[in-house]
C-alpha cells in the first residue's frame, strides 16, 4: 500500500496549488482588450471613410452592414485568439497531471481571458459611445436653441404664431361667432392651421362645423363663393391628409427597418462573441502545449570548472 509519505513531493503538493494562473489570464485579457479596441476604432474609421451623405456616392447601406459584420468577426477572432494564446503560453507549468485535466485548464484560461477582455472592451466602447452621444446631443441642443431663438426673432410671417399651441383650437372655438370676423392675416392663418391640424389628428376627420367655418374664412379673404371656398377646403384638406398618411407610412417603414437592423445586429454580435470564445479557448490550448514543451536548461558550472582544471 502506498502512503502519502511514499508519494513524490510534486504530487503531494499539487492539490494545494491553485489551478488558475490569474496573472496569465489578466495578461491575455489586457492584450485582447487592447487589440479589440484598436480594431474597432480602425473599423469605425474605415466605415466613416467609405460612407457619404451624398446620394449615389460612397458604399451602400447593405455593403456597410455586411462589412461591419465581417469586421466584427475578424476583430473577435484576432483579439480573442491573441488573448487566449498569451493566457495559455504564460501560465505556470502543471506537473504530474492527466492530459485531459491540462486541456480543461487551458480551455478555462482561454475562456476566462476572453470573458474579462469582452467586459473591459464593452465598458470602454460604451463609455466612448456615451461620450460621443452626449457631445452630439449637447451640440444638437445648442443648435436647436439657436434655431428657435433665430426663428422667434425673425420677421418671417409665413408660420402662424401659436400653431403649436395644443389649446389654440379650443380657444378659437370659444370666441367663434356665427361668421368669421375680419382679422389680420396672421390671425386668420393661425385659426386655419389649427382647424386643419385638428382635422388631421382626429379619427373621424374634420367636422362639418369646422369645414363650414373654414370655408367661410376662405370665401371672406379670397372673394370666392361659398361653394367654391368649400371645394377648395375639401381639396386642400385631402392633400394634407394624403401627405400625413405618406409621412406616417414612411415613419412606420423606417421603424420596421430599424427593428430588423437591430435584430440582425444582435444576432451577429452573439455569433461573433461565440466565435471569440471558441478561438480564445483553442488558442489557449495551442499556447499551453507550447508552454509544456519548454524545458528549463541550466548549465552545470561545477562540471565546467572541473573540466577546466583537468585541462
Amino acid at each position: 500500500m502506498i502512503t502519502t509519505a511514499d508519494l513524490p513531493t510534486a504530487v503531494s503538493e499539487a492539490p494545494n496549488r491553485s489551478g488558475v494562473s490569474w496573472a496569465a489570464i489578466f495578461a491575455g485579457a489586457a492584450a485582447a482588450a487592447a487589440l479589440s479596441l484598436i480594431l474597432i476604432i480602425l473599423g469605425a474609421g474605415l466605415g466613416f471613410a467609405a460612407s457619404s451623405p451624398w446620394a449615389n456616392e460612397g458604399a451602400s447601406a447593405k455593403a456597410l452592414g455586411i462589412s461591419t459584420i465581417v469586421w466584427l468577426l475578424i476583430t473577435q477572432i484576432l483579439a480573442s485568439g491573441l488573448g487566449g494564446y498569451m493566457a495559455g503560453r504564460l501560465r505556470v507549468k502543471w506537473a504530474n497531471l492527466h492530459g485531459d485535466e491540462v486541456y480543461f485548464r487551458d480551455t478555462a484560461h482561454g475562456f476566462l481571458s476572453w470573458a474579462i477582455a469582452t467586459l473591459v472592451t464593452a465598458v470602454l466602447v460604451v463609455s466612448s459611445a456615451g461620450g460621443l452621444a452626449s457631445a452630439g446631443a449637447s451640440a444638437g441642443a445648442a443648435a436647436a436653441s439657436g434655431a428657435v431663438a433665430s426663428v422667434s426673432m425673425s420677421d418671417d410671417k409665413s408660420k402662424p404664431s401659436g400653431a403649436a399651441d395644443p389649446m389654440g383650437y379650443y380657444v378659437d372655438r370659444l370666441f367663434r361667432s356665427e361668421g368669421p370676423v375680419g382679422v389680420s392675416e396672421d390671425a386668420a392663418n393661425g385659426v386655419a392651421s389649427r382647424i386643419l391640424l385638428r382635422g388631421l389628428a382626429a379619427d373621424n376627420g374634420m367636422s362639418a362645423e369646422d369645414r363650414t367655418y373654414l370655408a367661410q374664412m376662405v370665401a371672406q379673404r379670397t372673394r370666392l363663393t361659398q361653394a367654391e371656398a368649400q371645394s377648395r377646403v375639401e381639396q386642400v384638406y385631402e392633400e394634407a391628409r394624403q401627405d400625413a398618411a405618406q409621412a406616417k407610412q414612411a415613419a412606420q417603414q423606417a421603424a420596421d427597418t430599424a427593428a430588423k437592423v437591430a435584430a440582425w445586429t444582435a444576432i451577429w454580435t452573439f455569433i461573433s462573441l461565440l466565435c471569440g470564445a471558441f478561438f480564445a479557448s483553442f488558442a489557449a490550448l495551442f499556447g499551453g502545449r507550447l508552454r509544456d514543451r519548454a524545458r528549463w536548461i541550466e548549465e552545470d558550472h561545477h562540471v565546467h570548472a572541473s573540466t577546466t582544471v583537468v585541462r
